[in-house]
């Protein structure tokens, strides 16, 4: 309390009462209604995302969502991959994270079996360190694929992964440079397939427009790309079948702290459970070919959901 202030005791008890009234006011009813009671949290929760626009996007959601419900957020967005902000996460200077289930398995334990997309799920809880939870998977995921252009797979009749064997030239990868040592990565394709990569390139941007542009200009022939990524469709490109499962499922999913309490859950489970794969590859759609920013692109997709 400050010097001016501490003369004024006799103010203290009926703002302390007042405080108490407002509280048990906050406590009672919808959690999903607490922006209209003020405050539901005096704590501010940090959301971070990826280097990468439609991790920011649902990031974003998940900010707002909460935003519109009483709580105080910090944003800390486009930190990078997973190898920069999974410390931060551990150590709890972020509460609340997009996710993705099977990538963040796998990152995890290098050692998980995946399976279908609630195995990964259930084993992703599991490979958690104990002071972070992830709340409900949204039936939206994006998964990690290898894609080729059209006229690359029609070449070589490429159907799925495997078939990349039947390619009789020089295949040079592109994508993120933490690809290279990702169990999905070129050595995967080695060790699972017998399929020899001639060289690696770097394009640090999450298999966005740098990437689709190297793999169309034939730059690359080969490119690790999102499924919800709406360029493949009108670029097109060939995202090839994963029939052996190489790719773990990769639901969107929030992974939070311990601060994050049940009624910061119960929005955030509210968003995951209307974000669907049409409504991801929609909003991706409008930040890569509309270039809205990831505030306007939220705020209309919680409005169309009723959740704003």
């Amino acid at each position: 309390m400050s010097t001016a202030r501490k003369g004024r005791l006799a103010l203290i008890g009926a703002v302390a009462v007042g405080a108490m009234v407002a509280l048990a006011g906050c406590s009672s009813g919808d959690p999903l209604d607490a922006g209209n009671t003020g405050s539901a949290s005096s704590e501010t929760i940090v959301i971070g995302s990826q280097d990468y626009y439609s991790n920011e996007i649902i990031a974003e959601i998940y900010a707002q969502a909460l935003e519109a419900n009483g709580f105080t957020v910090q944003r800390d967005f486009r930190i990078g991959q997973r190898e920069v902000y999974l410390p931060d996460i551990e150590n709890g200077k972020i509460d609340v994270f997009p996710e993705y289930t099977g990538s963040l398995l796998q990152a995890l334990d290098k050692n998980a079996a995946g399976g279908t997309s609630d195995e990964v799920y259930t084993a992703l809880q599991a490979a958690l360190p104990s002071n972070l939870r992830v709340l409900d998977k949204a039936a939206a995921s994006d998964q990690n694929s290898w894609t080729v252009t059209k006229a690359f797979a029609e070449k070589y009749n490429l159907t799925d992964i495997a078939s990349l064997k039947n390619v009789t030239e020089p295949i040079t990868v592109g994508g993120n440079s933490e690809l290279e040592t990702r169990p999905y990565g070129p050595t995967a394709l080695k060790d699972k397939y017998g399929i020899t990569i001639a060289g690696f390139t770097p394009v640090e941007d999450s298999g966005g427009p740098l990437t689709v542009k190297a793999l169309v200009d034939n730059q690359i022939q080969l490119a690790n790309i999102y499924t919800a990524d709406p360029n493949i469709k009108s670029n097109n490109l060939v995202a090839l079948a994963d029939p052996d499962g190489l790719f773990f499922p990769d639901n969107v999913v929030p992974v939070v702290s311990e601060k994050v309490d049940d009624k910061a859950a119960a929005v955030l489970n509210k968003v995951s459970a209307a974000l669907t794969e049409e409504d991801l590859v929609n909003l991706n759609s409008q930040s890569v070919n509309d270039q809205e920013s990831a505030q306007k692109i939220a705020t209309a997709w919680l409005e169309q959901a009723n959740l704003s």
